[in-house]
């Protein structure tokens, strides 16, 4: 859970770097970027801001802002009826990331937040920097880590259902909580 405080923080922090990386948004859209906790009330650990562009039945485009070696955390697109689920791209915009994969375990940049190695499943790690993208098939496990200068993301994708994502970690919670403060 986070404070409304921590949350707006957050959230002008991602702002400054999605506009720091070259990328123009509204002051609407600014207030539009989602600060994303995972319900872990460790955000600048675990956790990612993002700015939904568009979302429809078919398409998604995102910016995907991360703090310094801040981690999304391990998680995958299931099959949602006949839909096998979503199709991710993602491209570094600036920063660098470190995107992990199914793969042999060749992790040597980032790391395991601490008393989680139990659910970071996936160690094949792939070192992205600006002009970097890879396309993630339904249902592909992964987990992605800014560097130490942070990383803005573009994720581009087929339909998108956030909240029905799978995740590794039991403890997680797809909907931010915000907790307003007492007056």
């Amino acid at each position: 859970m986070l404070t409304r405080a921590e949350y707006t923080s957050a959230q002008s922090r991602a702002v400054a770097m999605i506009r720091q990386a070259g990328i123009y948004i509204t002051d609407e859209e600014a207030q539009k970027v989602e600060v994303a906790d995972f319900g872990l009330g460790r955000l600048h650990e675990e956790g990612a801001q993002i700015l939904t562009l568009v979302s429809t039945d078919r398409i998604a485009a995102k910016h995907v802002a991360l703090f310094p070696n801040q981690t999304l955390p391990e998680h995958w697109h299931p099959r949602v009826g006949e839909d096998p689920g979503k199709e991710e791209t993602i491209r570094v915009v600036s920063g660098s990331a470190r995107v992990y994969i199914p793969g042999e375990n060749n992790m040597r940049e980032g790391f395991i937040p601490a008393g989680k190695e139990s659910v970071y499943t996936m160690r094949h790690e792939l070192i992205f920097k600006p002009g970097d993208q890879m396309t993630l098939e339904p249902g592909t496990k992964h987990w992605f880590q800014a560097g130490e200068q942070g990383a803005v993301m573009y994720s581009f994708s087929s339909v998108a259902r956030d909240v029905l994502d799978g995740f590794t970690d039991p403890e997680i919670k797809r909907v931010t909580q915000i907790q307003e403060s007492q007056t």
